[in-house]
């Protein structure tokens, strides 16, 4: 049983003693300037800037303690946390965890000078060195396949470890090596997005935005990864109101929808005379919509 804490989760451990337990929520950032992540912990007081030994896939990895983060409030949710704090970093794992940008920072450059040996066409974008040194893992570009067998064991003699290649696509390198949107703030896929979902153009038809590439596209020349968090709102909202092209009669008057305005619940149209007025939502769901001779006959047609 999960019992609700402004301050953190009461959980009840079953076996031959009932301990009860507090749990913790803590975001915390395993690179410097990288993405933030929530842990869950039965450690209390865990500062800004301490450091601290994570559960991950392959061990316990550091991961420096970014703030607090806000346990759910409700007393039948039970908040799922992506990763685990197991306990504090010893000094000497604190050291060790400093001196890996350094390492990655000399490996990148090392694996650069190799890959112009070998001539590969190929772009090195990222080094990550697993804290416990039984792996690096290179991560790169590439226009099509790329054997790297011999670079390999280059690496492989020069660091003494396990080494990965993997290639990555430009929305990854974009993800990895981070920056501004057009919109002045953090890129989406480096400060908080998991996993990229599919985004195609009919998504900014669906929101009325321009068509031109520079002004829906991201710093890797890809559709932004915005387009997908309103168009589900713009789709549902769109439902019911009448298309651009129709004909709708309110009064005695007949006026051509020309836009719409899901957001704002209306529609704008233009008058017999040429003029262009909004509609409001109260309106436009009373007017008749005056249908064309052309489908007149076909739906007598159809009749018949």
């Amino acid at each position: 049983m999960v019992k609700g804490s402004a301050k953190g989760h009461y959980v009840h451990m079953e076996g031959e003693k009932k301990e009860e337990k507090r749990l913790y929520f803590y975001r915390i950032r395993f690179r410097e300037n990288g993405q933030e992540f929530t842990a869950e912990s039965i450690l209390t007081n865990l500062e800004r800037g301490e450091v601290v030994m994570v559960r991950g896939e392959y061990g316990q990895e550091p991961a420096v303690v970014i703030r607090l983060a806000p346990a759910c409030r409700e007393a039948k949710c039970q908040r799922k946390a992506s990763y685990v704090i197991a306990r504090r970093a010893a000094h000497e794992e604190c050291n060790r965890y400093e001196n890996i940008p350094v390492e990655e920072e000399s490996a990148f450059v090392t694996c650069k000078d190799l890959i112009a040996k070998h001539g590969l066409q190929m772009c090195l974008v990222r080094v990550e060195r697993f804290f416990n040194g039984s792996k690096m893992i290179f991560y790169f570009t590439a226009d099509k396949r790329v054997d790297f067998r011999a670079l390999v064991k280059d690496l492989v003699q020069e660091f003494r470890t396990r080494v990965e290649m993997r290639q990555v696509g430009v929305r990854h390198e974009t993800k990895m090596i981070g920056g501004l949107g057009t919109c002045g703030r953090e890129l989406c896929c480096s400060a908080h997005m998991k996993k990229f979902d599919s985004v195609s153009i009919k998504m900014a038809k669906e929101q009325d935005l321009p068509l031109n590439p520079s002004k829906i596209s991201g710093v890797c020349n890809r559709l932004l990864c915005c387009l997908t968090y309103e168009f589900e709102t713009y789709k549902r909202e769109r439902k019911g109101m009448p298309r651009p092209g129709k004909v709708l009669r309110i009064g005695d008057r007949q006026y051509k929808v020309k836009r719409q305005h899901p957001l704002q619940g209306t529609i704008q149209v233009m008058g017999e005379d040429g003029e262009l007025q909004l509609v409001q939502a109260e309106e436009w769901k009373r007017a008749e919509i005056v249908r064309s001779e052309k489908k007149k006959k076909k739906e007598k047609k159809q009749g018949s």
